[in-house]
């Protein structure tokens, strides 16, 4: 009993980071209004929080290893807590742009504790169902952010309670957490500076163009930007695989199951960014759907990968290696056919059954990878494995949005040639899947 209050503490607070990084976007023309704020503050109240998050995740995960994830974890909480009630307050623009790294500074220290706690509170079998809800939520986190969005900007009238709702629960969380979270004894790591400085660095370099330069036309800061963080990224991995208390345990690489189980991980989670963004731009700019409408369009795929993401861990050991490759290529078959049968306008009864595959296959895609490559690696090597799949799909997330959305823009202003190129993806994890 206790370990499913722990699982419930640990998946709600990620859960509330999931969501937070678009559950504002429905919102930002009421923040626009609200605020009287331009269109490049409006990407920064956006771009902020994944930046920070994206930038800072690794090292929250090393801070996990040395002060304990117990600690980081409700360090995290209450930081995202507080960042959302300066949110919900912000008087300014600037004020919600800055409430809003926080927010996802916080986030970086929430994030990667809640695997690492997964796998060390859990083995077995129920080890199996929490990382088969722990991807659900990962995963689910766009759609669901979008559908709550536009529900509390409908109800409230306004855009501040879509942060102000964080606040009592992230209270709730912080009251009981404690009490059914056992204290880990911590280790004696040394926090590696030179390395958390050329991440950091390397990160800010490669994701704030991906970030911004999309709305700007990708003016020419972008390119040496986006150059000068794969050198120093590079230059951080040499430098990790030389320092004897390295900030990422880059040595879980070497594990054979690791490498293409963490590609086709991102691949399937960038593949999802790259279908719902330009699904959600095409159902309320061509189509004229409110936001509302157009998220909960999206209510078949979370019922699709909730039944295979609860499903799959009841199904005999071996058929498991089976589901990833088969659920990616179902995925891949449902997007380019709704893709192509929404040409003409929506099909309403035709889009069910393909949104309801296309999650279920991401679902058969999604979690049993995560089990494969968690259960590859020992407790020692649990943080290093969630900073490295955190960061994955952040970065899969970020870059979809660039390219996926960008290729959606600069089209006829259909789907189906973005959803020919999600295939494609989703083809090339399948078959990185199939890899044992």
């Amino acid at each position: 009993m206790v370990r499913r209050w722990l699982l419930v503490v640990l998946l709600t607070g990620q859960t509330m980071v999931s969501m937070d990084g678009s559950i504002v976007a429905v919102a930002l023309p009421n923040i626009a209004a609200g605020l009287h704020s331009s269109g490049a503050l409006l990407q920064l109240v956006t771009g902020g929080y994944i930046f920070a998050l994206a930038v800072l995740v690794v090292t929250g995960a090393r801070l996990g290893d040395k002060h304990g994830y117990r600690k980081m974890f409700f360090f995290g909480l209450f930081g995202f807590t507080a960042a959302s009630l300066a949110c919900g307050l912000a008087p300014t623009g600037a004020v919600l742009v800055a409430a809003r790294v926080i927010q996802g500074a916080s986030a970086a220290l929430l994030l990667p504790q809640v695997l690492s706690l997964i796998q060390l509170a859990f083995d077995g079998p129920a080890r199996a169902r929490a990382l088969g809800l722990y991807s659900m939520v990962l995963a689910l986190g766009v759609a669901l952010g979008q559908v709550a969005g536009g529900v509390i900007v409908t109800l409230g009238g306004s855009w501040r309670p879509i942060f102000l709702v964080n606040v009592p629960i992230g209270a709730l969380l912080l009251a009981i957490g404690p009490r059914v979270m056992p204290p880990e004894p911590t280790r004696a790591t040394r926090l590696d500076l030179p390395g958390v400085a050329l991440l950091s660095c390397g990160m800010a370099a490669f994701v704030v163009p991906l970030v911004l330069g999309r709305e700007q036309h990708w003016p020419l800061w972008t390119w040496p930007s986006l150059a000068a963080g794969c050198v120093l990224l590079a230059v951080f991995r040499v430098h990790e695989l030389r320092v004897t208390s390295p900030l990422l345990d880059l040595s879980v690489l070497r594990r054979p199951a690791v490498r293409p189980g963490l590609f086709a991980a991102c691949a399937v989670m960038g593949a999802y960014t790259g279908f719902l963004f330009p699904l959600a731009l095409y159902l309320q700019d061509v189509l004229g759907f409110s936001p509302l409408h157009a998220g909960l369009t999206f209510v078949p795929y979370t019922v699709g990968f909730a039944t295979a993401g609860l499903g799959w861990t009841h199904l005999p050991a071996r058929m498991r290696p089976a589901l990833p490759p088969a659920g990616l290529l179902s995925f891949a078959v449902a997007a380019s056919a709704l893709g192509l049968a929404a040409g003409d306008g929506w099909p309403t009864l035709l889009s069910v059954p393909l949104l309801f595959i296309s999650g279920a296959g991401h679902a058969a895609g999604f979690s049993p990878l995560v089990d494969r490559v968690t259960g590859s690696v020992g407790p020692d090597q649990a943080s290093s494995v969630s900073a490295l799949t955190n960061t994955g799909t952040l970065l899969a997330n970020v870059l979809a949005i660039a390219v996926f959305g960008g290729v959606y823009l600069s089209g006829p202003g259909t789907l189906s040639h973005v959803t020919a190129l999600i295939a494609a993806l989703l083809v090339l994890a399948a078959v990185a899947a199939g890899r044992r």
